[in-house]
């Protein structure tokens, strides 16, 4: 039974770390596009998922940075959405015209 845990270890180890690549953006992966690192994952047995927890996985900061622009741009949305239009850019208007 002993003997199982290391193979046990490792299986759970890089099904978490698909799991982690598949589900992160692309635009916050470090060093290496999507699939290089899915792929890196699954070739490389133990070597692969070190290699994305280390170098791969984005950073606390880049999560945070990206967060915070997504909130930007959702806040603008809304701003742009709430502004008062003109009767020249509402087209049942013009039509009645």
């Amino acid at each position: 039974m002993l003997r199982y845990v290391p193979m046990l270890l490792e299986v759970a180890l890089t099904v978490y770390c698909l799991i982690d690549a598949i589900q992160t953006d692309e635009v916050v992966m470090r060093n290496l596009p999507k699939m290089a690192w899915i792929l890196l994952i699954i070739l490389l047995p133990i070597i692969g998922p070190v290699a994305w927890l280390v170098a791969g996985r984005p950073t606390r900061e880049s999560f945070q940075h990206r967060t915070q622009q997504q909130r930007w741009e959702n806040h603008r949305r809304e701003q742009e959405r709430r502004r008062p239009r003109g009767p020249d850019d509402d087209p049942d208007f013009l039509k009645d015209i």
